[in-house]
């Protein structure tokens, strides 16, 4: 294991969940810890995390004080976003990251906690867990099944993982390897031009969204193209684009569509349909990592 990767968990660990952004309730974040329980792992509680200010889980100085009590804690291994939706932008420049990369934690999330991956990656180069979250993780006597928590199981615990990549006609088939980065693409094209602005040069990227409208994609994805990050690329692994809006005059192509064209000028892989994002299920992706593509399947090493 590099001595940039953070320490695989085992039985004992303990998990600290913090809500970074929007609000939750401590009958969500229940089967979570029932779950993490099941696999040996002890849970702490962010003192601040079920709080409420409008959208978001408390003031911004609420969610500071949590994650960086965390961050600080030598008792706690990983620490786990409670869930996305807004806010974690916010807290970014107020919390000192340096004991992470120190103490080898795991920060662990998708979709708004893209902001906090692509800033530990920009500014220390060290990976990160994209994952599912509380919010997505219900009551079941058989959490392990759900695909989802066993790839994170898997992830956290050290052991290699592969995913198939489905065949699509838009895909631009080849072998590819480099660090995986990215995530949600709309935190992404948010953060360019600031000190959060992740490099893709040589990596193999990997985007997701949900919930934009179509021609919010070409322009995101026309920032990409403008700003360099596609012109060097290992190659491109396309997660979720899930439940995306059109104009009552349609925008004329969908968003798989749109991502080709903006990348069919450069000749790396391109593949679209990755289980990742917001789908279900939603395979974990250790960030920052070395990953290769081969044969239809991205491969992720311990």
């Amino acid at each position: 294991m590099s001595p940039f990767t953070p320490r695989y968990l085992k039985k004992g660990d303990t998990v600290g969940i913090v809500s970074p952004a929007r609000h939750i309730n401590r009958k969500q974040v229940e089967p979570t810890i029932k779950w993490l329980n099941k696999f040996g792992l002890n849970v702490e509680l962010g003192p601040n995390m079920f709080n409420i200010l409008d959208q978001m889980a408390g003031s911004d100085s609420d969610k500071i004080h949590d994650f960086q009590d965390f961050i600080d804690d030598p008792n706690i291994q990983a620490i786990l976003c409670s869930r996305g939706g807004y806010g974690s932008v916010r807290i970014l420049d107020q919390l000192n990251f340096q004991p992470v990369i120190d103490k080898k934690k795991w920060i662990l999330g998708y979709s708004d906690v893209t902001a906090i991956h692509s800033h530990i990656q920009a500014n220390y180069g060290f990976p990160t867990l994209h994952c599912t979250m509380p919010i997505n993780i219900t009551g079941s006597d058989d959490f392990q099944e759900t695909a989802s928590n066993q790839s994170l199981i898997d992830a956290l615990f050290g052991k290699d993982l592969s995913y198939h990549l489905p065949n699509n006609s838009l895909n631009r088939y080849g072998e590819a390897s480099g660090r995986l980065i990215g995530g949600n693409l709309s935190m992404l094209y948010s953060l360019c031009g600031s000190k959060s602005d992740i490099s893709t040069d040589g990596c193999i990227l990997f985007l997701e969204d949900l919930d934009e409208y179509l021609y919010h994609i070409d322009r995101m994805m026309m920032n990409l193209k403008r700003t360099g990050k596609l012109q060097a690329l290992s190659a491109l692994v396309i997660g979720g684009m899930s439940d995306m809006n059109d104009n009552p005059i349609p925008y004329g192509k969908n968003a798989l569509q749109i991502i080709s064209d903006h990348t069919k000028d450069y000749d790396y892989p391109v593949y679209f349909g990755l289980d990742a994002g917001h789908t279900q299920p939603n395979l974990s992706l250790r960030l920052g990592m070395n990953a290769n593509i081969r044969d239809n399947t991205l491969f992720l090493p311990a």
